[in-house]
């Protein structure tokens, strides 16, 4: 099959019952202690009912407080994670699961760590000839004059290590930017700041190595930050994403590459910003983007002709190799 898949006929999917069965029992992890436990909750939910649907015998698991309890007598045979944020997304339970010999869905600890990383991905994009916005990592306001020297304004200023676009903001001054720093900064220690690219932003979501059709995101917010995501009713999704054919294979290339290069598997989305010009820059990859009513991989992969329950159980079933490997 081509690796950028466009049209996938899943009228009438019916899941092979052995696969199933090999399957076993199911544990969705949502919820978690992360600033994105709601969103977390939403998404967990959404798969659990889609898993369920789809036959597989799976149950609901919220992972609160010590993240060992979960492994230390297992009902479950393997996990779908739909855990958003620091402790599920970054590497952490993770590596909980793969030192327990426990199946999981998604990339493994080193990929999950990278990519919840903006900093340090981006570090990877930049070694690796991928575009990327120019940045700099910030570690106190005093250092906001000589950042100045070196990046342009507009900036965006963000906590390098939280999701769902929480913390980050647009700043155009000095002032801004120390402010900026000073709420990121309360979120978490590291944080990046990189210069604004002015122009459409495009998302794409991965399915087992493929790009899915790109979506192309409207908002009449700064940009499309948690209010777009999660609670807006204006939020325009675009599919088609507005691009030539050629543009969108290309933006489609480029994401792979950006999931690649960090070592991800499975599943995953990569947001991407084009400027003026038509170039693209490479902003961050997703390896659990959200899978609530709001969410962009359900969307794109309904686009591609993938139900919602297929798309579930295809990202469980690798859990199967992955388990063996």
């Amino acid at each position: 099959m081509s690796e950028v898949a466009r049209t996938v006929d899943s009228q009438g999917y019916q899941a092979d019952p052995e696969t199933l069965k090999a399957l076993g029992r199911v544990a969705v992890f949502l919820g978690g202690d992360s600033a994105e436990r709601e969103v977390s909750l939403k998404s967990g939910q959404a798969v659990l009912s889609a898993l369920v649907s789809a036959g597989v015998d799976a149950y609901a698991v919220d992972v609160r407080g010590c993240l060992l309890k979960t492994v230390e007598e297992p009902e479950f045979d393997r996990v779908f994670i739909a855990l958003h944020g620091r402790g599920g997304e970054d590497g952490t339970i993770q590596a909980i699961l793969s030192q327990a010999g426990i199946p999981f869905t998604g990339s493994d600890v080193l990929a999950s760590a990278l990519a919840m990383d903006k900093l340090r991905s981006k570090y990877v994009f930049e070694g690796c000839g991928l575009p990327t916005p120019k940045f700099r990592a910030m570690a106190s306001a005093e250092e906001a004059g000589s950042l100045l020297q070196s990046l342009s304004l507009p900036l965006s200023v963000k906590p390098s290590r939280e999701g769902s676009s929480i913390g980050i903001r647009k700043v155009n001054s000095e002032q801004e930017l120390v402010e900026a720093y000073t709420q990121a900064a309360a979120l978490d220690p590291l944080v990046l700041v990189e210069e604004w690219i002015e122009g459409p932003e495009f998302t794409v979501s991965l399915l087992q190595d493929q790009a899915l059709p790109a979506i192309g995101l409207c908002t009449d917010h700064v940009f499309y930050d948690y209010d777009a995501k999660y609670l807006a009713d204006d939020t325009r999704y675009q599919i088609p994403c507005g691009l030539d054919p050629d543009s969108e294979l290309k933006l489609q290339h480029l994401a792979l590459d950006a999931f690649r290069v960090l070592g991800c598997r499975t599943w995953g989305r990569v947001d991407i910003m084009q400027d003026r010009q038509g170039e693209f820059w490479i902003l961050e990859v997703n390896t659990v983007p959200g899978m609530t009513d709001h969410s962009l991989v359900p969307m794109s992969a309904r686009a591609a002709g993938i139900s919602f329950e297929e798309l579930v159980v295809r990202i469980l079933m690798d859990t199967l190799e992955a388990g063996d490997a």
